[in-house]
């Protein structure tokens, strides 16, 4: 063996570590997300900050990492062969192809990748220079490549983000739960903040035939007394006899103030009458929270399209969509689903569809004009109807039991066969 093939050698055993190196640098890029790379920053970990650089545009720096791995590969393979061809001639190329696919495997792929992936953060951190430094220098010719690639098999390359969907993190979250990192109610609150950017206020709204309201012209003694009687401290006012022509909001602590000492019981609430916020039903309840807090009210009246009131909600409705239910001194328990053996449950009419598929283990699919179990049974009845009235829909029959005037109030649902169940 001459002093020139040692050499070679000694170059392809060179460039195997460095390809080493840079399949531990592709495995980190991979596995470091960006809020994980600003956590490292933020601990005040060395090399943290071009670790945020790298997390925020992956693309930009694993192309280049991907192109030194090939170069080095290549190189090194084309070395090797050339020595072994020179010492066992015709054999020397399956020779060198033996043993350098055996030392990549080993020392260039499987060694430094599964390390990385066992200690991923110190890894990460340690390469970042060289990764952040090889993706500046070789970033246009990769892009250039990644060009003539797309123009031969079209397509935009390495993806930009998101590199962790909304579902991969639910997925993670509910992990997370199994192995008790996280506690159930932490699980929950995080799914429902997911939940919370799709809602629609028209969701968490109380409806309009719920509403408690007061007449303008009402002394602010009886206004007080209806108060305490519901346990509010804002009720909506309205004139003109019409519950439906809603012109502001009363405070109750304003109406204190009125009969605090010896104030006249027999004013009106019209004087301490507030303006109301008024929102569209279908605003999205993250949009509204944030309103809220910028105006500084706990209470908003809700308009349907044609600007009719259709509900009110308050600040305890939208924080409730994510820590779930909040009840105090003045809230009645109430049973929403009752079970009455059998696969029959007495349901309330305004439960939503959600929550009835939530409660009974059932998939019923919300229509375009209802979302709750009364709404479903309107919609299939096609007109108001009367106790004993029933809608069947998919595998269910809903039962009308008990009506307040045109509403319907409580519902009896049974449960199909499968052979009779509707497509």
């Amino acid at each position: 063996m001459s002093t020139a093939d040692v050499w070679t050698l000694v170059g392809v055993l060179v460039l195997v570590l460095i390809a080493g190196v840079l399949a531990a640098c592709e495995t980190a890029v991979s596995r470091i997300n960006r809020v994980h790379a600003v956590s490292l920053e933020e601990d005040g970990r060395r090399g943290g900050k071009l670790l945020v650089r790298i997390a925020s545009d992956p693309a930009r720096f694993l192309n280049p990492v991907l192109l030194s791995v090939l170069l080095c590969h290549v190189l090194g393979t084309t070395l090797a062969t050339t020595v072994a061809v020179h010492l066992f001639h015709s054999a020397g190329e399956w020779i060198a192809t033996v043993v350098l696919t055996t030392v990549l495997f080993v020392f260039a792929e499987s060694a430094p990748k599964t390390f990385t992936i066992l200690h991923t953060d110190r890894v990460a951190l340690a390469l970042s220079p060289v990764v952040y430094w090889l993706g500046r220098a070789l970033y246009p010719l990769a892009r250039l490549l990644v060009g003539i690639s797309n123009v031969i098999l079209p397509g935009k390359g390495l993806p930009k983000g998101p590199f962790m969907t909304e579902d991969e993190i639910r997925q993670i979250v509910n992990v997370a739960e199994e192995e008790e990192v996280i506690e159930e109610q932490e699980r929950e609150m995080i799914h429902s903040i997911f939940e919370f950017g799709d809602t629609t206020v028209r969701e968490v709204m109380t409806p309009r035939p719920d509403m408690k309201v007061v007449e303008a012209t009402t002394s602010v003694s009886d206004a007080m007394d209806l108060a305490i009687k519901e346990g509010f401290s804002r009720i909506p006012v309205h004139e003109d006899d019409d519950p439906d022509n809603i012109i502001g909001v009363v405070y109750v602590k304003d109406l204190f103030r009125a009969l605090r000492g010896n104030g006249d019981a027999s004013r009106t609430v019209r004087e301490f009458t507030r303006e109301a916020f008024f929102v569209p039903e279908m605003m999205k309840v993250s949009d509204l929270l944030r309103q809220m807090q910028k105006r500084h009210v706990h209470m908003a009246i809700v308009a349907d399209e044609y600007g009719d009131v259709a509900g009110l909600v308050t600040l305890e409705d939208l924080i409730e969509e994510i820590v779930g239910e909040i009840t105090d001194e003045y809230d009645v328990e109430e049973t929403s689903v009752v079970p009455m053996g059998d696969d029959r449950w007495l349901v309330r009419a305004k439960l939503p569809l959600w929550e009835f598929n939530e409660k009974v283990g059932v998939e019923l699919p919300e229509g375009e004009e209802f979302n709750t179990i009364g709404g479903l049974v309107a919609s299939v009845l096609g007109e108001i109807p009367k106790p004993g009235d029933e809608a069947t829909y998919k595998s269910f029959v809903f039962r009308v039991e008990r009506m307040q005037r045109q509403r319907i109030d409580t519902v009896l649902v049974r449960r199909l066969p499968a052979k009779d169940a509707q497509t």
